[in-house]
């Protein structure tokens, strides 16, 4: 039997073509099936391969168990959703360029591969061309000496044909996303090569360019880059404009020029070109043999990483994706495109992956509860103070939610935009009843109880929302007695406005006092505190008005009184990573001033110790010791991305025994 990977092609477009065209030159992969959505297309297209099976439909190409491997060659906003499903149906993925049309896409897809352990790559198939590889070695060879500009540019002049995917909005048209993205990914990589890494993110992006008066999307732009070093580049693209497609590197000894920089042939052999101008040398042209067309190098690479167990290759790693999709949204923000997609008011009521929202975790997050609250709470509480455009939310709450979490902790200080994405979310998704919004507000200066009404109201309006679930004081003002702040609160209570309360650093002396001034007037109290508490004593406030609970008094009065904390920083803002912190390191100036000191490095060592014990990371380590106090706890936690999400998750895996418990916190005996 043969050891070459079955390939299945999804979709019948040009670009399909030419990979099954790759296929044929492929010394690793054979193509065995294929699938669209029209029986016709799909006969036809296995017609002109020789594909033995051809499927009349996506679906029905994801279960034929002969394919090990699927290309996913639909249009780019389709991608998402077929990648997440050919995932789990366990079949290995590369995914057309641009894998996704915002890196949060991309999350979501390198999520689906990883819960499935399958292989999955963006199709960026210059980066498995010899030439490509060539060009890095002199660069890293110091050819040129040290690389100071480069020039990149892929453009073409296409006509404008409203129907057209690339003038499409609701394709996600436009030249940077559909060739403007070689330009962001050979820059990269060549800066990368430069600073003697796999690849490099600028430091710094700016554009302009010139959107379709009738569509939205850009026909051509440019774009400036700026890397560690002060390597910088030029970048530019377009589809209305013909422009010279080729690469420029300029060092402090000469510069090497690639004429063909991107080897996109669809067709025949595809030999590379590299020329080398040093001074005071003549020219020197370096010619790089190619039989085969670079889908035909991509589908070796690719085969030669499944057959060795991999889950993503060097030519194309997953950060480098993540990265380079970065690029572009910041290249597209900085010409003002942003698709309908992806906007707060045309959220879809399914999920990027294209399915209703539920769910799916087979150990969902666990939940508690906050009396008087009557839903349940998430152990962990999603910060919502890091999601800043739309895609960016909604791929991160999709993913919370389908783990199991319901809970979302949002603030009026944080501004309205992220206040609004929440709510936009919710109502999109059709969960306000599944969910729990905690609100925040009355921080310092306006901590006083007329401002705390007023910026509830507004906040609620913001969520597009006639209440929260739960509601904080963001803030204490000891110059308040504490019966004023309790009898506001009640009136919120009273309104409909929220159902429970409590505070943010708040000095649980103070929480004592409400509740006594609560229980002798018959009123509701608080509910909760959210005062810091991580496994790493806060030495200095993070910010101004901070208050921790890691003393044993305090520890030792939540335990009696078993009122629910909610503790933010749960895991010392990153201290547990080892890596970001260290004795001799310094570059975090509020890592260091917060969390640095003896102790907390004994706390570190220990995590770390446990962590290879338990087969998990210290992080998780840290988190799982909040999570395993003797009161109930539901750590706020402020994941960036998805991954992050994952990692959080990771610590509700992790048991620990009292004596680790104790030995963490330095209260053993030894």
């Amino acid at each position: 039997m043969s050891d070459k990977v079955r390939w299945g092609i999804l979709a019948t477009g040009a670009i399909a073509k030419a990979f099954a065209r790759g296929l044929k030159q492929s010394q690793t992969g054979e193509l065995v099936a294929v699938g669209s959505r029209s029986p016709d297309k799909a006969e036809a297209f296995g017609a002109e391969f020789g594909i033995p099976r051809r499927h009349g439909s996506y679906e029905a190409l994801l279960a034929d168990p002969g394919v090990e491997a699927v290309y996913v060659a639909t249009p780019h906003p389709q991608h998402v959703e077929w990648a997440v499903k050919a995932a789990e149906a366990g079949k290995h993925l590369l995914v057309e360029k641009p894998i996704g049309i915002n890196q949060y896409e991309a999350q979501v897809m390198i999520e689906a591969a990883t819960a499935n352990r399958v292989f999955l790559m963006e199709a960026y198939m210059y980066r498995c061309h010899p030439q490509t590889v060539r060009l890095v070695e002199l660069l890293r060879a110091r050819v040129i000496g040290d690389v100071a500009v480069i020039q990149a540019t892929f453009s073409f002049h296409a006509g404008f044909y409203p129907d057209s995917r690339l003038w499409k909005n609701a394709l996600a048209g436009g030249s940077i996303l559909d060739v403007g993205g070689y330009t962001t990914s050979i820059t990269r990589l060549i800066a990368g090569a430069a600073l003697g890494l796999p690849f490099a993110d600028p430091v710094m992006v700016a554009g302009a360019g010139h959107l379709h008066a009738q569509t939205g999307v850009d026909a051509w732009a440019v774009g400036t880059l700026k890397f560690a070093g002060d390597i910088v580049a030029t970048i530019a693209t377009g589809m209305g404009v013909n422009q010279e497609n080729v690469v420029r590197i300029f060092g402090s000894e000469g510069n090497i020029v690639l004429p063909n920089p991107y080897l996109a042939a669809r067709e025949g052999a595809m030999p590379g070109e590299i020329v080398v101008n040093r001074r005071g040398e003549p020219p020197r042209t370096i010619a790089v043999e190619s039989a085969v067309t670079s889908f035909a190098h991509e589908a070796d690479a690719v085969g030669r990483a499944i057959r060795a167990g991999q889950k993503e290759t060097a030519a194309m790693p997953w950060a480098d994706t993540l990265g380079n999709l970065r690029t572009q949204d910041d290249w597209r923000a900085a010409i003002g495109l942003t698709y309908e997609a992806e906007k707060p008011a045309t959220q879809s009521t399914v999920t990027l992956a294209n399915r209703p929202l539920r769910v799916r975790a087979e150990r969902p997050i666990p939940k508690g509860t906050i009396v008087p609250l009557d839903k349940s709470v998430s152990r962990l509480i999603m910060g919502v103070d890091n999601q800043v455009t739309m895609p960016h939310a909604a791929a991160v709450f999709d993913d919370y939610f389908e783990r199991g979490g319901n809970a979302f902790d949002t603030a009026h200080v944080y501004g309205q935009t992220k206040s609004v994405l929440l709510g936009r979310w919710v109502a999109a998704r059709g969960i306000r009843d599944q969910v729990v919004i905690i609100a925040k507000g009355a921080h310092t200066p306006n901590c006083t109880p007329p401002a705390l009404r007023d910026e509830l109201i507004q906040q609620l309006g913001w969520f597009g929302t006639d209440h929260a679930d739960l509601y904080l004081m963001h803030r204490d003002n000891p110059d308040i007695p504490v019966g004023e702040f309790i009898d506001v609160l009640n009136e919120q209570v009273q309104a409909g406005r929220i159902r429970a309360f409590g505070g943010s650093n708040w000095p649980l002396d103070r929480v004592r006092k409400a509740n006594a001034y609560a229980k002798r007037k018959g009123l509701q109290g608080f509910s909760m505190v959210s005062n810091n508490l991580s496994l790493a004593e806060m030495v200095d406030p993070v910010w101004a008005g901070c208050v921790h609970v890691h003393d044993a008094e305090s520890r030792q009065w939540l335990k009696k009184t078993q009122l629910p904390l909610l503790p933010w920083s749960s895991q010392a803002r990153g201290f547990f990573v080892p890596s970001r912190a260290h004795p001799d390191k310094r570059e975090d100036e509020s890592l260091v001033r917060c969390w640095y000191s003896p102790d907390n490095f004994r706390r570190q060592a220990r995590a770390v110790e446990l962590a290879a014990r338990h087969g998990v990371e210290p992080i998780n380590i840290a988190l799982a010791w909040v999570l395993a106090q003797p009161f109930p706890v539901f750590p706020l936690i402020g994941p960036r991305t998805i991954a992050e999400t994952r990692s959080c998750v990771k610590a509700l895996e992790v048991t620990l025994t009292r004596k680790e418990i104790a030995y963490l916190n330095l209260e053993d005996k030894a």
